[in-house]
């Protein structure tokens, strides 16, 4: 076994490497006058999401997974909807904040793989830009983000176009020399 091989499967430390796997889901409905925002990018489209914050669902999707991971709680334990603060707030700004935590636990990113679950608007071409976004925010290479887009097959609130629905998948690794 090459050495970086070894590494990988076995950590810096010899023993088994502590990659963790969290799990984000979040959801929100749409409202006029406001910008529909996901990954950082506003995407065109005549509403937005309703939210204390600018509402980036899939951002705040991100955010759980990376929280969870690292049994750090979520969202709403480290920038509740009641604090002022937050008010407005770019989800993209909250999420590099939360990578930093995750950072400061010996933690990076090793890849995202999201679902963005809505019946409009259409988002394939709008899912390279969203994931160049998330990359940035989340201080990885593009290629280490995936950003997909689903409908929800006409059935119930989401499929009606009420709103829009994030869930992404995330492995943190052991930063190199933590």
């Amino acid at each position: 076994m090459g050495r970086s091989l070894a590494r990988r499967a076995f950590g810096t430390r010899g023993g088994p490497m502590k990659s963790r796997i969290g799990i984000g889901y979040d959801v929100h409905r749409f409202a006029g006058g406001r910008a529909l925002v996901l990954g950082g990018v506003t995407v065109p489209h005549t509403l937005g999401l309703v939210g204390h914050s600018d509402a980036d669902a899939l951002t705040h999707a991100v955010m759980d997974a990376i929280l969870g991971a690292l049994a750090l709680g979520d969202v709403g334990t480290h920038f509740p909807d009641a604090d002022p603060a937050y008010k407005g707030a770019r989800s993209v700004k909250l999420l590099a904040r939360v990578v930093a935590m995750a950072s400061e636990r010996g933690y990076v990113v090793g890849n995202v793989d999201a679902t963005v679950i809505t019946e409009v608007p259409k988002l394939a071409p709008h899912a390279r830009a969203i994931a160049a976004g998330l990359a940035a925010a989340l201080s990885v290479d593009a290629s280490a983000v995936s950003v997909k887009a689903k409908t929800h097959e006409k059935l119930g609130s989401l499929g009606r176009g009420e709103g829009l629905a994030a869930m992404a998948v995330v492995l943190m690794e052991p930063r190199e020399g933590a």
